[in-house]
């Protein structure tokens, strides 16, 4: 899409001419056309008047006498000459002796000049903005609103056709939101088929989904498609310090829109301005202003003209009843994160602008970045293009693209940072611990790597189980299973050195979040069965979760989640217990490695050689 910018002056462009114009005059013109101009006389025309007592004021320098006639209309200047009485002459002839002589202006010339031409220059300023702000009324206008300095007016970018316009083939991963929204694009090329039969095209479209998901490029995909001029402003840009010059925002954008229909309005962010009004006193007034004015605009606009409003937002709980309702926003549309395939199509996609080998497996990496968002997917395929350089190649490899999704996961590897053997071989039973467990339990994803290099994020080893299908339900056992893997690091410690450190931070964090949750939100407990005793919010950005039930009953769920951590914990153990000799042999290998495969975990585990590393 290429921008189209239509500047206008603001009222204060023209005040500033003003003021600059009047300061160059005061400044350059007029001390040269109000002072009076020296006359320069010989020493006799300065004795003559002396002795003539014609000498009003006088001035002597080092260098030349400044003086005045009798009146002080007229300065007179003359050259230095030793005469030892001048002073006693000048004394007797009525002089007055003065360190400074002005070039005072005549009285009338400093009146035109100090008062009139100012007042003259600012009554005809006053006359081209009084003209500027009828123009504004005749065209329907608030002129207050018009009058502070510009603010009034929309943000709004302008988007219009362009060969290298994003189209729905650039949009990969979200194929149901494409479909909704391909709706939109007919509507706008061939509306009277739906008018024929009495359909009307929603005003509005609410794209929601978490960070990353490619919101607005779906948007801009779907004015590419429709070939119409596309408005893109924030909500966050509707926020001003005056009062009422966010509704004002609206009301310019809604106009310039109906100038320039069909086309389309993209309001991104728009909880910034459309959250839920509560009524408080003290609430932020602006805002709820701003999201009146919406709402009223969207009802006032006919939508058959093909004004169609599309908007994105991560905090769809947030936002107000009123802007949901149908005749605004009619139709909400998810824009969740990818499947399996849908990670495949975006890498495919963003893989098209880099050189690489021909033997990526697209599949493994998407299986490999389970719950990346297209933004992220994105960043992956960049980072595998700045390790190829960084290592000499001309292309990116597989190898390269796996490490890349652990960058994005873990960090890059932290090459400075030296474990001590003590240190690099608690790390290892640890990990291995995490991988043992997983793999000797039912329904666990299998382990793809095991490193125990440190890496940027923090962490000083990490295990990498990668599904092999796509999964969207997790059973009772699973869980419980993904709680023993977890408890399965200090677990090994505990074990081998009978002594726990601080590396389990993270893994106790992950295990009573899971814990918790089996109680609380999943109704996994024979004794609360299905009652929640939690509600998440904001679940496209994380999820904060708050307890609803009385103190005595958090209290029973702190119990259960200890409880339950506990049992894990001690089944973790067992089967470490059980698996002693393969926990020593492996931590051995990654001890020497630094980092193991999967299909070399495997082999080891199944009793089989493992031909040396070159």
């Amino acid at each position: 899409m290429q921008e189209v910018k239509t500047p206008k002056k603001p009222f204060i462009y023209y005040l500033l001419i003003a003021a600059t114009i009047l300061v160059l005059l005061n400044t350059l013109v007029f001390p040269n056309v109000l002072k009076r101009q020296v006359q320069e006389v010989g020493y006799n025309v300065f004795m003559q008047m002396t002795d003539r007592h014609e000498i009003g004021s006088v001035n002597i320098t080092q260098t030349e006498i400044l003086f005045t006639n009798k009146d002080n209309t007229e300065i007179f200047k003359t050259g230095i000459i030793n005469d030892p009485g001048l002073v006693d002459r000048l004394y007797d002839a009525g002089a007055t002796f003065s360190t400074e002589i002005t070039e005072e202006m005549s009285p009338l010339l400093y009146v035109l000049v100090g008062y009139v031409l100012p007042i003259v220059i600012f009554i005809l300023i006053g006359r081209l903005l009084s003209k500027k702000m009828m123009d504004k009324m005749s065209d329907g206008a608030n002129p207050m609103n018009s009058m502070m300095f510009g603010t009034g007016k929309s943000n709004a970018k302008i988007y219009v056709k362009s060969s290298s316009g994003i189209k729905f083939a650039d949009v990969a991963g979200e194929e149901e939101a494409k479909e909704l929204l391909s709706e939109i694009v007919d509507f706008l090329h061939n509306p009277g088929k739906y008018q024929e039969i009495g359909a009307s095209m929603p005003k509005g479209a609410l794209l929601v989904g978490p960070p990353g998901t490619g919101k607005t490029l779906l948007a801009k995909a779907v004015a590419g498609e429709a070939d119409v001029p596309f408005f893109s402003i924030s909500g966050s840009e509707f926020v001003e310090m005056f009062v009422g010059m966010g509704a004002a925002k609206v009301r310019d954008l809604f106009k310039q829109a109906n100038e320039k229909a069909p086309c389309i309005v993209f309001i991104d962010e728009i909880d910034a301005i459309g959250k839920k009004r509560d009524g408080r006193i003290g609430g932020n007034d602006e805002r709820e202003q701003t999201l009146n004015q919406l709402l009223t605009e969207m009802d006032g606009f006919d939508g058959s003209k093909g004004v169609v409003i599309l908007a994105a937002t991560n905090q769809p709980d947030s936002l107000d009843p009123a802007l949901l309702r149908p005749g605004r926003f009619d139709r909400r549309i998810p824009v969740e994160l990818p499947d399996l395939q849908g990670r495949v199509d975006i890498l495919k996609v963003h893989a098209k602008k880099i050189k690489l080998s021909d033997n990526v497996d697209f599949d493994a990496i998407a299986r490999a970045a389970s719950g990346a968002s297209g933004a992220e997917l994105a960043n992956i395929v960049n980072e595998a293009a700045l390790r190829a350089v960084r290592c000499g190649r001309k292309f990116a490899t597989q190898a390269d693209l796996m490490e890349s999704v652990e960058v994005v996961i873990a960090g890059y590897q932290k090459k400075n940072r030296i474990l001590s053997d003590k240190e690099k071989l608690i790390v290892a039973y640890h990990e291995v611990g995490h991988a043992l467990v997983a793999a000797m339990q039912t329904h666990s994803a299998p382990v793809q790597k095991i490193t125990i290099i440190p890496r940027t994020s923090g962490a000083l080893g990490y295990t990498m189980q990668v599904d092999e299908d796509e999964h969207f339900l997790m059973s009772k056992t699973e869980m419980e299973n993904k709680i023993a893997t977890f408890t399965g690091g200090r677990a090994a410690e505990e074990l081998i050195f009978h002594e726990i450190t601080t590396g389990a931070s993270n893994d106790i964090e992950q295990a009573t979040k899971f814990a918790r949750a089996m109680i609380t939100r999943y109704g996994m407990n024979d004794e609360f069965d299905m009652v929640a005793m939690e509600t998440v919010t904001n679940q496209y950005l994380g999820g904060d979760s708050s307890l609803t039930c009385s103190m005595e009953t958090q209290t029973q769920i702190d119990q259960k989640v200890v409880t339950l951590v506990k049992e894990q914990h001690e089944k973790a153990k067992k089967i470490l217990e059980d698996n002693i000799l393969k926990l020593h042999e492996i931590a051995k290998f990654l001890y020497e490695n630094e980092t193991i495969t999967g299909e070399e975990f495997m082999q080891i585990l199944n009793g089989n050689q493992i031909p040396e590393k070159l």
